[in-house]
């Protein structure tokens, strides 16, 4: 891991997150989000993708320490996120990630539970100017698409039982119906999580290479 795990202030408690740089300085800041396993080593790999890509990356632990390696651990640990919790440590991560940004505005990507997250945060904070959305899902986050800061693009899976493609559409239509600009594409023939290359059951080599294209695309385009 080229990165190191730092504290910021969240709503007056320390919160953890894993910070990953640029070898020459700082890059345009994106806030990394992570699915419903918690801040495991495949949201840091991330982080350190983003880093060599030349972005500040920033994922905040929402769990607060804990992991889970299977399922039904990861399904309680989900079902039990504290949206208000949440929502303040994003901010707080948003404040830190600020200090090592070259880009006013902040990127905020997420898989899974993380995608629904994010485009949580970029309704909730002024400061998120793009977000990239991989299928994601929260049954608890209810983001107000009339306050999105700033595009979405959306990552979907065509054999997604938990977000299928109709839902996808659905979010576009939701988003755009609020004034707001969104783009979503829906990779044929893959599943939930096709771009987690730590789990061989799901990912998709060809799909995960395209989408990582087209995040750093967005992010390229919208974090000046």
């Amino acid at each position: 891991m080229a990165g190191r795990m730092v504290e910021f202030p969240s709503s007056g408690k320390a919160t953890q997150g894993y910070l990953a740089t640029p070898a020459a300085g700082n890059g345009p800041g994106v806030l990394v989000i992570q699915e419903w396993w918690g801040l495991v080593g495949h949201i840091k790999s991330v982080c350190d993708r983003f880093a060599v890509a030349g972005f500040s990356a920033l994922a905040p632990d929402l769990y607060h320490g804990q992991t889970a390696s299977e399922p039904d651990a990861a399904g309680k640990l989900f079902m039990a996120l504290n949206i208000a919790q949440a929502e303040k440590d994003l901010s707080g991560a948003a404040k830190c990630l600020a200090g090592f940004s070259c880009t006013t505005r902040l990127g905020a990507v997420g898989f899974c539970m993380g995608g629904q997250l994010a485009l949580f945060a970029g309704c909730t904070n002024p400061s998120i100017g793009a977000v990239v959305n991989f299928y994601g899902i929260h049954p608890n986050v209810k983001p107000d698409y009339s306050r999105l800061a700033g595009p979405m693009l959306g990552l979907f899976a065509e054999k997604d039982q938990f977000v299928n493609p109709s839902a996808a559409r659905d979010l576009d239509v939701e988003i755009k119906a609020a004034g707001k600009q969104s783009e979503i594409h829906i990779y044929p023939g893959v599943d939930h999580a096709f771009f987690n290359d730590e789990r061989a059951d799901v990912y998709n080599k060809a799909a995960a290479g395209d989408a990582w294209k087209r995040t750093l695309a967005h992010f390229h385009a919208h974090l000046k």
